[in-house]
């Protein structure tokens, strides 16, 4: 079976790809102990996706994948963006709890924006970078996925993590943390763009001469 690393040491990243990737032997960073931390420095979320991808296959030398994923709201002219992890800065860490503090800072920079005004997207890009073996080459890819809808003006749901609670999509009566893990799996960014990178696997694995 293939093994993927998935360049993440969140639970709840490592079981929605697994979800995904049906079939694939899926390990995130916890099962290598010594893998660097690699800062998100880069201004989009391919970059840092790339960044952590190329890391951790270059750290491995097994097939890795990374993605970077936030919370885009049109009247922040699309912020959080890249920055959505961290946008309540320190006063986030001080609390303990920086899923909440990222939430509720965004809820209340929306406090006056009217509803018909609240549209977002959550966006995702995935790499997926296979490392070279033998005189074959090392091959990356990258994709993105997006999820439209509307932020709402306070929590609903206990699932999923992050901006979840208050993220209606479009057509959807329920807010992603009101949604079972395979519903929200079948219309998430993270969703698309995982199963959009499954679909390249099988030949990104024999380009590099992993099969």
């Amino acid at each position: 079976m293939t093994r993927i690393v998935l360049a993440t040491r969140n639970p709840g990243k490592i079981a929605e790809l697994e979800r995904i990737l049906d079939g694939i032997d899926v390990v995130g960073l916890a099962a290598f102990p010594d893998a660097p931390d690699v800062p998100e420095t880069e201004p989009t979320f391919e970059g840092n996706a790339l960044l952590k991808a190329r890391a951790i296959a270059a750290h491995t030398g097994l097939p890795s994948v990374a993605d970077d994923s936030g919370l885009c709201v049109d009247a922040l002219n699309g912020m959080p963006g890249v920055l959505s992890a961290r946008w309540s800065g320190r006063f986030g860490d001080a609390t303990g709890d920086k899923d909440t503090a990222n939430l509720r800072l965004v809820l209340d920079q929306l406090g006056d924006v009217a509803d018909g005004r609240r549209g977002a997207a959550f966006v995702c890009a995935a790499a997926l970078v296979v490392p070279a073996n033998g005189v074959r080459g090392a091959v990356e890819h990258t994709v993105e996925g997006r999820m439209r809808g509307t932020v709402l003006r306070a929590p609903r749901g206990t699932g999923g993590f992050g901006y979840d609670p208050v993220f209606l999509p479009d057509g959807e009566t329920r807010t992603t943390a009101e949604m079972a893990p395979e519903e929200k799996d079948a219309i998430s960014h993270r969703g698309k763009a995982f199963r959009a990178l499954a679909g390249l696997l099988p030949d990104a694995l024999a380009a590099a001469g992993h099969v």
